[in-house]
């Protein structure tokens, strides 16, 4: 099948372009991007007045298959994933039962290849149970298909296994990503400690049951020359230590989600389940440090967290609902409204947040990038479509978000993942 894109705004950071141009596919690659392609197409994409960018890729998301297909799947994932504009998942593994074990790894691939919409690249656990006490066997991991390693939702509290874990990843050339909480620290707390908590009477988690591990964590790869991947930076001191070690030439990356940029703890006044996430939302202060880290340098990419949760997770007291939203579906029009038309940051480095640099970080050389012979995955973007992200358009099998309703400008328009159509004029194809 050949698809062509034609007379849109193509980003491409990777190659330094940003201007109108034709795109070319041809199966499962890019042919040719030129200012004008006259080659005849089984698919042609009028992208006037669009934006043409590389796919979207996730690095932080929760399928929840196996275990609980109640509340998302595979397909039901990728299809959230399609309609957001990511045409790749990083799926954690923290699913019943987790991965830990290749077999597992085996059984979960062979789902993907029959369910996915989109790419999904499987997150082992870095410890049985994610339990944070016995190591997996990550070569046979590794070898049966795991992308990386995160024991996601715990946090190794034990220093010495996870010095092991970084040393045994490093020589198997695996990625670690860390879920940074001090258990100690955080306990049974369910939003910021600060003045919100007081006045609404909940139990706070201090900052530095976060920063504290993300220090921990990268002194820790320094040491044993491993790479260490922060997930969800939340809060001022985390981004200064990670800035700090970027440039002392430490190679840590870190992400952040678009709830800790558009929100902060003020929200949970009403005592909306749909606003405790982990780590919880922080003051003002700190949204503004994520996004100047965003802008600087100091973070790499922005990711979803996308937890899907039941009602039955989420509609109860504040103390005892779950923690997580879902986030695949409007990752990309917050990016747009609280960083690009703010003015914060450019569309380029958004582009870099969202796709060239996941991509590089992941290890995904033929994705994240505009160019003849890389794999055909390309979301397309009205950036002026006004509309409202309601309970009725949601693809995920969730509904556990704090943005329904929200009026939102810019949307997904088309997504070509592989060289086929995944979604035309908003619909999923």
């Amino acid at each position: 099948m050949k698809i062509l894109i034609r007379q849109g705004r193509v980003v491409d950071p990777s190659h330094k372009r940003d201007g109108v141009f034709d795109i070319l596919t041809e199966g499962p690659k890019i042919a040719d991007i030129a200012a004008s392609i006259k080659t005849p197409a089984d698919i042609s994409i009028d992208a006037r007045g669009m934006l043409v960018v590389p796919g979207c890729i996730d690095l932080h998301v929760h399928l929840r298959q196996p275990g609980r297909e109640d509340i998302e799947t595979v397909r039901s994932g990728t299809k959230a994933a399609i309609a957001g504009g990511v045409t790749s998942v990083f799926a954690m593994p923290n699913t019943q039962p987790p991965v830990d074990h290749e077999k597992t790894v085996t059984q979960l691939q062979r789902i993907i290849d029959s369910d996915a919409l989109a790419n999904v690249f499987i997150i082992g656990a870095i410890t049985k149970e994610r339990r944070g006490e016995v190591l997996v066997d990550m070569k046979r991991m590794k070898k049966a298909g795991v992308a990386a390693l995160s024991d996601d939702g715990n946090s190794i509290q034990d220093k010495e296994i996870m010095s092991d874990a970084l040393k045994k990843a490093g020589e198997t050339g695996l990625l670690i990503i860390a879920h940074c909480e001090d258990k100690a620290l955080s306990k049974q707390g369910v939003i910021n400690e600060g003045i919100t908590a007081t006045t609404l009477g909940l139990r706070g988690i201090p900052k530095r049951s976060e920063y504290g591990i993300v220090e921990r964590d990268i002194k820790l790869a320094h040491k044993m020359k491993a790479r260490v991947h922060i997930a969800h930076v939340s809060c001022k001191e985390s981004v200064d230590i990670i800035r700090k070690a970027k440039k002392s030439g430490i190679p840590v990356t870190a992400e952040t989600a678009p709830h800790y940029f558009s929100l902060d703890e003020r929200c949970s006044a009403t005592y909306d389940t749909n606003t405790k996430m982990n780590p919880p939302l922080r003051s003002p202060e700190d949204v503004e440090a994520i996004i100047k880290g965003l802008a600087d340098g100091t973070i790499d990419a922005i990711a979803s967290d996308h937890a899907p949760h039941g009602r039955h997770e989420k509609d109860i007291e504040f103390e005892f609902a779950a923690f997580g939203i879902i986030g695949l579906e409007t990752m990309v029009p917050l990016s747009l409204m609280q960083l690009v038309r703010s003015n914060r940051i450019s569309l380029t480095r958004l582009v870099e947040l969202l796709a060239t640099n996941p991509a590089s970080i992941g290890g995904l050389g033929s994705k994240g990038s505009l160019a003849a012979g890389k794999d055909a995955d390309i979301t397309i973007i009205d950036p002026e479509k006004e509309w409202v992200y309601s309970k009725d358009i949601i693809q995920s099998k969730s509904r556990n978000s704090p943005f329904i309703d929200w009026r939102m400008t810019g949307r997904v328009r088309d997504v070509i993942v592989g060289g086929r159509p995944a979604m035309r004029e908003y619909r999923i194809a």
